[in-house]
């Protein structure tokens, strides 16, 4: 009996005691409550888990998050919060805060970065540049960084470019019958992957004709395991864990290749050999002049490079081709200008691209309703007003350019694809079009993209007709970047001749 009553008092001293600690957080929450919900927002789906639950359900059915906090802005203002537990996060739809927050390097990114440094325990994008929330390190890589991406560097990669678009072309020849219905997302995904991978590390992946290649399903996985990962809870859930290990180990694959990537680079470098002139060369000849810049962060920034170099080009450009498919007097007009400036020849030169004035409109509103990396966040360290509205010091706040894109406050006919909103004669968007961010932290890689972007869009207007197959669906799929939930399926058949 003495055993007994002891393990009885020990069980209810636990439980005492996580009673006990439950109350207190309960109060904690409440205070977080008393010191936020001056702020506007919709009512909380439970007093602890906030507005999780609606958000999980969201998701659940694959619906987009983003568009229920369109519905929310509209309906609570231009500053709206949200609750997950003791976690307050407030998104900000004004202009002047965007220009404020992201024109400046003063406020840091917030700790989501940190979940996608590290995703699922597995050292991820690491300190890369997207993810380092250290202003004084981050500068110190992008100093590094930038020349690979300067202007004369960028036009010796039209040939590259030119290569493996057409490439695709000669892939999409094969099936452009009228009849085969060809997944447009999972063509642009394979080639932009050949492209980053020559382009910036010198590597030929062959996803476009290889199949078995493990790449394209590993990144895959990769960006569902970083929207999985909004859900704490996710890797102690019994029947996601083989999801979990199989993202554990793609991560562990792209570090891998980039480490033998990195490792081979250097010998050739130290050996005296031939080095390709790729971006990889100009991050390596950059970090030798550096002190004390550990490969770590070189292996970071490679698998960002990896992944963000192609997974939201090729959604713009999957985005692209189910808009002009469906605005069949867009396709015709950007088609026009194709052949004007292009005619039949098959090489794309670099001053061709600034003559593809209605191209480049097409690809920017494009990612005006699909803002493919749809937002961004900052940590307000200090408490300021915003908009007329007190916001504590230490709050995270949230800017979505996928919300802002699609507000009638600040585009008319949101909806509508307009690419005349992005002619040289429309008053240019106040601080509401980010989508590769803005200031200091804007994305490197926006010229290397948008040119790949046009190259590859060019050399298709320039050869096929595509209609759309009947049946498929619009939805947009969050993936930590936004894609067509469908794939863009499509009809090809080749143009007759150039207009």
């Amino acid at each position: 009996m003495g055993l007994w009553a002891a393990l009885s008092w020990g069980s209810a001293l636990l439980l005492a005691l996580a009673v006990i600690c439950f109350l207190l957080y309960c109060s904690y929450v409440h205070y977080i409550h008393i010191k936020y919900d001056h702020i506007p927002g919709p009512p909380r789906d439970s007093f602890l888990f906030g507005h999780t639950p609606t958000i999980l359900r969201i998701m659940k059915k694959n619906d987009l998050v983003y568009d229920t906090f369109l519905e929310w802005v509209q309906l609570y203002g231009p500053l709206m919060r949200i609750n997950s537990l003791h976690n307050v996060m407030v998104l900000v739809v004004s202009p002047e805060a965007v220009k404020e927050f992201l024109m400046s390097p003063k406020y840091p990114k917030n700790k989501f970065y940190d979940i996608i440094a590290y995703l699922f325990g597995e050292r991820f994008m690491g300190n890369g540049l997207v993810t380092d929330r250290d202003y004084d390190h981050w500068h110190k890589q992008r100093r590094i960084m930038d020349p690979a991406f300067s202007r004369a560097y960028l036009i010796d990669m039209m040939g590259t470019f030119n290569e493996k678009a057409e490439e695709l072309m000669e892939k999409l020849a094969e099936k452009a019958d009228g009849k085969s219905v060809i997944r447009m997302h999972d063509m642009m995904s394979r080639i932009t992957l050949d492209v980053i991978g020559k382009a910036a590390f010198g590597l030929e992946l062959n996803s476009l004709h290889d199949d078995q290649t493990p790449f394209p399903n590993a990144i895959s996985l990769i960006m569902q395991g970083m929207v999985a990962s909004r859900n704490p809870l996710v890797k102690y859930t019994p029947g996601k864990r083989s999801f979990v290990r199989a993202i554990q180990e793609s991560i562990r694959l792209l570090r891998r290749t980039g480490r033998e990537c990195i490792e081979k680079r250097q010998k050739l470098i130290e050996e005296g050999g031939e080095i390709p002139a790729d971006i990889l060369t100009q991050i390596l000849n950059g970090a030798a002049l550096e002190d004390n810049y550990d490969s770590e962060s070189l292996l970071d920034n490679f698998v960002t490079f990896f992944i963000a170099g192609h997974e939201t080009t090729a959604n713009q450009l999957s985005f692209a081709v189910m808009e002009l498919a469906r605005n069949p007097d867009i396709l015709e007009k950007v088609q026009d200008e194709v052949d004007e400036v292009i005619g039949s020849k098959r090489e794309v030169d670099h001053e061709d691209l600034g003559k593809l004035q209605y191209l480049s409109q097409v690809l920017k509103e494009t990612l005006r309703l699909y803002s493919t990396a749809p937002g961004t966040s900052r940590v307000l360290e200090e408490e300021m007003v915003i908009e007329g509205v007190r916001i504590p010091p230490n709050t995270n706040l949230m800017f979505n350019s996928y919300v802002m894109g699609r507000m009638e406050q600040f585009f008319k006919d949101p909806l509508t694809f307009d690419p005349d909103r992005f002619s040289p004669d429309a008053p240019k968007p106040y601080f509401t079009y980010f989508p590769f961010s803005l200031g200091p932290r804007s994305c490197i890689g926006q010229v290397f993209a948008q040119m790949e972007a046009k190259v590859v869009m060019t050399k298709l207007l320039q050869r096929f007709e595509f209609q759309l197959e009947e049946g498929q669906n619009f939805k947009i799929l969050d993936t930590g970047s936004l894609r067509p939930m469908d794939g863009v399926m499509c009809r090809l058949t080749p143009r007759r001749s150039n207009r």
